[in-house]
């Protein structure tokens, strides 16, 4: 079998890539550089123009679209918030397109998402039939995954996996919180009181894997653990796994607005996720509770 992955070089893809070969699949990259000699040959796309090499779709079987600019990687000017929304909407339009048109035989499109799509909702329990919340996050979930539904309506089955935060030492958000324990600090952001829902970076892997080879997962997928942890403890687990000398603080709420503005929102939201629906679905997770997951991390620098 063979999968194709938009975003295969990022965090989540190349885990996942790796995993997938492991498992005896073809692995193939969308990249804006064609690479064949790569350790998993990258294709050229390009939205701009929308062009896909055409040898990037021969004889694929799984489509997995992790493309996206990070929601945290730049302050959230106008222009800002039109790139992070044209990342993932565009590309999805593109290759929806040329599935259609070049009438291939998929098996299934596997799309990334995010819980933002709730936005901060306290200490109330998401399900995936919980309608969005407000703000800049939930909307542009909102029309990331209304791009998905487009391939949907084709009667391809379609996967949307509403991500948390991916625990992995090699990139996302935890580097970002455990930067300064080099030196002996750590904080907590605002209360510390928001919920903070995650996933260790093998069980979301092994989630798309799974969702490959079960037709029945189809639709909203909360891809996140069993046990939200507060981002206070959070931090206090971080520090604990890590195995140093950390002093943690709060770091005020309207010191966090003032210096990050309307982006503020993705460390001081409250969102509670549940994962009823993958685990009634036959998954199981390795990595069920935070502590442990952070030792992983840390032990295995993975």
């Amino acid at each position: 079998m063979t999968v194709l992955i938009g975003g295969g070089t990022g965090l989540v893809g190349m885990h996942l890539s790796r995993l997938l070969r492991e498992n005896n699949y073809e692995v193939r990259h969308l990249s804006r550089t064609r690479d064949l000699d790569a350790e998993f040959p990258a294709y050229h796309w390009d939205t701009k123009t929308g062009e896909i090499d055409a040898d990037a779709m021969r004889d694929v079987d799984y489509v997995i679209n992790l493309a996206g600019a990070g929601i945290a990687d730049a302050r959230w000017t106008d222009e800002r918030k039109k790139l992070i929304i044209a990342s993932r909407t565009q590309t999805t339009d593109l290759l929806r397109q040329n599935i259609e048109n070049g009438n291939l035989k998929i098996k299934a499109y596997i799309s990334a998402s995010a819980i933002g799509y709730y936005g901060n909702r306290g200490e109330d329990l998401m399900t995936e039939e919980n309608a969005p919340g407000d703000g800049f996050l939930s909307q542009s979930v909102i029309l990331w995954e209304d791009a998905v539904k487009k391939i949907e309506e084709t009667g391809l089955r379609t996967v949307r996996m509403r991500t948390g935060i991916v625990v992995s030492t090699q990139g996302g958000a935890i580097p970002e919180l455990t930067k300064t324990f080099a030196v002996g600090v750590g904080a907590y952001f605002g209360s510390g009181k928001a919920f903070y829902s995650w996933i260790h970076i093998e069980d979301m892997s092994r989630m798309y894997l799974y969702a490959i080879e079960n037709e029945k997962i189809h639709g909203a997928i909360n891809a996140v653990s069993p046990n939200p942890v507060r981002m206070k403890q959070m931090v206090y687990d971080l520090k604990e796994a890590y195995d140093g000398p950390v002093l943690v603080m709060p770091a005020p709420e309207f010191g966090i607005k003032l210096a990050f503005g309307e982006m503020s929102h993705t460390v001081l939201d409250s969102t509670k996720v549940s994962n009823e629906k993958i685990e009634k679905a036959g998954f199981k997770f390795a990595f069920p509770d935070f502590l442990p997951a952070a030792k992983d991390i840390f032990a295995r620098e993975v």
